[in-house]
């Protein structure tokens, strides 16, 4: 069955977001509605629906009107298996310690490793990615000069990997793993089955760190969020909040071009920057908090 896409872009978030709403009450009824910056500078946002069915173009060009959008590029996308399809390209990924595979590729773990599944799925963070495994590189830079926290929050966890890379080695930690997102919630569930982990990793549905939860377990030694600019800027001031006095948050989701608005954000939050690694055109950050818990 194929499957039919619109898109469209516009300036502003607000009216995108309006206009996403309006999509989602059209009929065909559509199967997911997404909205993203486009991060060049220019301030426009994509708006994008999904359909099962071919959209009522008259309906869209009427939408596209109403919330000042160019007019939507319709596409028929061929059905792919989209799992099978990923699981043939994804190679095994070395990150210092860590080794992470599919289970297609069990037989290649080498010895002496952390080995982290990994399977294909919806949800993000497969290691392939620069921003994966820009936070792997990080992570174990620390734990071999030594460093080890007791509790751990991996925000935005995605398929749950740098959760797990920090269950895997760190055995009496506190860890907990969110996302706003509940397929990724399920899908780091299973991760953490399928690593043996079950009882090591708190896998919770939140939206930043806006959680009864994750709040109570706090303050952190670790934070990870591979999200996106807007949100690890905006989250700035709560992760300072929630890292203990010498915490790090280990950041990426942001491009190169991007991390310097970044680092200030979390400078102006009391906190210092460590480290910085560029793989390809994404960032990782390492920074510090300075100072003392409660200021």
């Amino acid at each position: 069955m194929p499957t039919y896409s619109a898109l469209t872009t516009l300036p502003g978030e607000e009216p995108a977001q309006s206009l996403a709403a309006a999509m989602e009450r059209m009929t065909p009824e559509p199967t997911g509605v997404g909205v993203f910056e486009i991060e060049d500078g220019s301030g426009l946002w994509e708006v994008g629906a999904y359909f099962l069915e071919p959209p009522d173009g008259v309906m869209l060009e009427v939408l596209a009107t109403a919330f000042g959008a160019r007019p939507f590029a319709l596409s028929e996308l061929p059905e792919v298996d989209w799992v099978a399809h990923v699981r043939r390209e994804l190679s095994p990924v070395d990150a210092g310690r860590f080794f992470v595979f599919g289970s297609h590729d069990a037989d290649k773990v080498p010895g002496g490793r952390v080995p982290l599944q990994i399977e294909a799925t919806v949800a993000f963070g497969t290691g392939h990615h620069g921003t994966t495994l820009g936070c792997l590189l990080a992570f174990d830079r620390l734990l071999t000069e030594g460093w080890r926290p007791a509790r751990v929050a991996d925000i935005g966890c995605g398929t749950a990997v740098l959760a797990m890379a920090a269950a895997a080695t760190l055995p009496d930690a506190l860890i907990i793993a969110s996302d706003i997102d509940r397929v990724a919630v399920d899908v780091a569930e299973a991760n953490v089955a399928i690593n043996g982990l079950g009882g090591r990793v708190e896998c919770l549905e939140a939206a930043g760190l806006d959680h009864a939860r994750i709040r109570a377990a706090g303050p952190y030694d670790l934070v990870f969020a591979n999200i996106l600019k807007g949100p690890l800027i905006e989250l700035a001031p709560a992760i300072a909040t929630q890292l203990a006095t010498g915490g790090r948050a280990i950041l990426s989701g942001l491009l190169s071009v991007q991390a310097d608005s970044v680092v200030a954000a979390y400078e102006a939050s009391g906190m210092v920057l460590n480290n910085r690694d560029d793989i390809g055109e994404w960032s990782t950050l390492v920074l510090q908090r300075t100072t003392v818990h409660g200021q």
